[in-house]
């Protein structure tokens, strides 16, 4: 019986084949393609060309560092130290298969060659590729250890050291940290959540209760909090390694931290080691490594998507970047683009007008964060994409629509749905102490309120108590 239970709790992948589609003709496509970084974007890219109905293709490489997402992952218990963003789970990539498909590399891109056409990976290795896609994304830079080690070994780690954890940062991940680091059984007090001044006037949260609601959890917690605090050294500027101390810059006076562990969520950029093969390489690099509206970057062979890229400033609009959109779809028109090359089903593309060549494509599928904040709270975060604003100015706006809420963010039953001017559901915020259905919830953005059984109507006349219900 107990094996029988085991099975039903497995993920795997169905495959099934019949007469039909054994006659169906599909097209080899023999083209070396090799995709870097098992990113969001880069899994998209490869399910979207793997379950192509007519196209068979047959050369598809990923490299990676630690290879395909979802296999030997920690246990899901342990993985609250990020805030997830829902393009995929562990059901998905059973479902997936990718192994099936794709031959994976395990390792690190140390350098491109253009001329040769291949990748060198860590230890020598040599990649060939006719068509190379890069979304490595990016990281945060600095931490005392990878996550994947610190799950492993935290709880004993903490055990025989107790010291203090500094996380430090004002990136939504600095809470879901916390509370992991929380419910592994450390103090509050021995955590020390150190914020440095925001780049803008929008928090990572974005939402009064709900900020209002993680500050108490936090300090009924006995976690200590500093604002607008720089990192200034780490061992009183000697070697950091193992690091001891902190010291901090603040608009008053400064101060130092004893630490254990110090986690750093202060910004993401692109790792060095990526950095240094795209620049060896002489691909164009400003910041983020540039390409055009259809991916491109300067070298025909070469692709890009994702956080790790930015447009051409010929197109003047920095402040628009992939990291603005869902990383799901990113990924997705990243292969139907590339889709034009290999089916002979697809007219050629035409050239754009002149006037629309300078034009950045825009995207509308919805950006998801979720995860457990302080306090045990499971939150969720689906919105339109685009530039953030802050919420309060939002609601001001003369276009801005309706807003139902129901519940309390500090009792752990809040709901909230922003319904635009034109009656389609844009914005989902959840804070529950309870369970709920993200994939359900996820499905409700984008439908018009009729669909929802009237929903606007029904709250205008007091009919919606609880929208968890």
């Amino acid at each position: 019986m107990s094996w029988f239970w085991f099975l039903l709790q497995l993920s795997y992948a169905l495959n099934h084949i019949n007469r039909k589609l054994m006659l169906e003709p599909k097209v080899s496509v023999n083209a070396r393609i090799v995709v870097v970084g098992a990113s969001n974007v880069g899994i998209s890219f490869l399910e979207t060309l793997i379950f192509c109905p007519h196209l068979k293709f047959n050369n598809l490489t990923l490299i990676s560092t630690h290879g395909l997402p979802g296999k030997n992952a920690p246990d899901s218990k342990n993985r609250g130290f990020l805030i997830q963003s829902h393009c995929f789970n562990d059901k998905d990539y059973a479902l997936m298969s990718l192994c099936s498909w794709v031959n994976v590399v395990v390792g690190k891109m140390t350098g491109i060659d253009r001329a040769a056409k291949h990748v060198v990976v860590s230890k020598g290795k040599k990649v060939p590729y006719d068509h190379l896609v890069l979304c490595t994304g990016q990281q945060y830079q600095v931490r005392l250890f990878t996550l994947i080690e610190l799950l492993l070994c935290l709880r004993i780690f903490f055990l025989f050291h107790p010291g203090n954890v500094i996380v430090y940062g004002n990136t939504i991940d600095i809470y879901s940290t916390a509370q992991t680091l929380l419910s592994l059984g450390i103090h509050g007090s021995r955590i020390h959540l150190v914020q440095p001044p925001l780049s803008s006037n929008v928090t990572c949260l974005n939402n009064n209760a709900i900020e209002k609601a993680v500050k108490e959890a936090l300090s009924k917690n006995d976690v200590c909090v500093y604002y607008d605090s720089i990192l200034a050294q780490w061992n009183e500027g000697d070697h950091p390694d193992p690091i001891t101390c902190a010291s901090f810059t603040t608009n008053t006076r400064p101060f130092k931290l004893q630490c254990t562990a110090f986690f750093n969520f202060s910004n993401k950029g692109v790792d060095y080691e990526t950095f240094k093969a795209i620049n060896d390489a002489c691909l164009v690099y400003d910041g983020r490594l540039v390409i055009d509206a259809n991916f491109h970057t300067n070298d025909v062979t070469i692709r890009a998507a994702g956080p790790l890229t930015k447009f051409s400033n010929i197109y003047y609009a920095n402040e628009w970047t992939h990291s603005n959109f869902s990383s799901k779809e990113i990924g997705f028109q990243l292969a139907a683009a590339m889709l034009n090359l290999f089916d002979p089903t697809l007219e050629p593309v035409s050239e754009p007008p002149e006037d629309l060549d300078r034009l950045i494509p825009m995207y509308k599928g919805c950006k998801i964060q979720g995860g457990v904040l302080p306090g045990g709270y499971n939150y969720l975060h689906i919105s339109k994409p685009g530039i953030p604003t802050r919420l309060d100015v939002q609601i001001t706006q003369p276009n801005y629509g309706m807003e139902i809420i129901t519940g309390d963010a500090t009792k752990g039953n809040y709901f909230r749905i922003h319904v635009s001017q034109y009656s389609m559901v844009e914005t989902i915020t959840c804070l529950s102490k309870e369970p709920f259905p993200v994939s359900n919830y996820i499905c409700l953005f984008g439908q018009h309120e009729r669909v929802l059984n009237n929903l606007c109507s029904r709250w205008k006349e007091g009919l919606i108590k609880d929208l968890y219900r």
